[in-house]
């Protein structure tokens, strides 16, 4: 297992690279038609949420500065896993249920908005984190790479606010807040490979 602060930092990075890839992954598959294998994908997502939760806290006790960064994506992570365990465990029973029960319906459509509510809200401290890890690096003199990863965190941040207070249909078709959500998933992992080969 990672010890150094270095190693922890990139298991982190490689972990929220993995993680976009796999809901890029969903979302395509989704949005194809494709039967997606929901049981393992989300398993598999549960696994990843609970390392990067271990390992971002175990960042943040390391850190010599960027608190903010590791405890906001620790606290991603916990999110995540609510988020997954309720898609696992409440979808298909309540799905089922309002099929049978027109009654049920609303109750099902409550547990789908509060599981997107608390996607939004991980993606909202994702984020933040990357804000915070670009205005570092704008400090720095990474220019390029502090002003995209700025920017692309503060769209994020926006309309998945706007997303979890408005509910999934605030931007029409659009997959604003996801789709800006996994960008700002990638820059941030970028960005924390080269953190990690600077802080010593």
């Amino acid at each position: 297992m990672p010890s150094t602060f270095q190693s922890t930092a990139k298991t982190v990075a490689i972990l929220l690279l993995i993680a976009a890839i796999t809901q890029a992954a969903y979302t395509a598959m989704y949005l194809a038609k494709v039967d997606v294998p929901r049981q393992l994908l989300w398993g598999g997502e549960g696994l990843l949420f609970v390392l990067l939760a271990a390992f971002a806290g175990s960042a943040l006790a390391q850190a010599q500065r960027l608190h903010l960064v590791w405890s906001a994506i620790a606290a991603a992570a916990v999110l995540n896993v609510v988020q997954v365990g309720v898609g696992l465990t409440m979808f298909a029973p309540f799905g089922e249920a309002a099929g049978e029960v027109a009654a049920l319906k609303p109750a099902a459509g409550s547990v789908v908005a509060y599981s997107f509510m608390v996607y939004n809200a991980a993606k909202m401290l994702l984020a933040l984190a990357l804000i915070a890890v670009g205005m570092d690096k704008l400090s720095a003199g990474a220019k390029a790479l502090g002003g995209t990863s700025t920017i692309v965190g503060l769209f994020a941040l926006v309309t998945n606010t706007l997303s979890m207070a408005m509910g999934r249909g605030f931007s029409g078709e659009l997959p604003l807040a996801g789709g800006s959500g996994v960008l700002a998933t990638v820059l941030l992992a970028v960005c924390l490979m080269s953190v990690a080969s600077e802080e010593r």
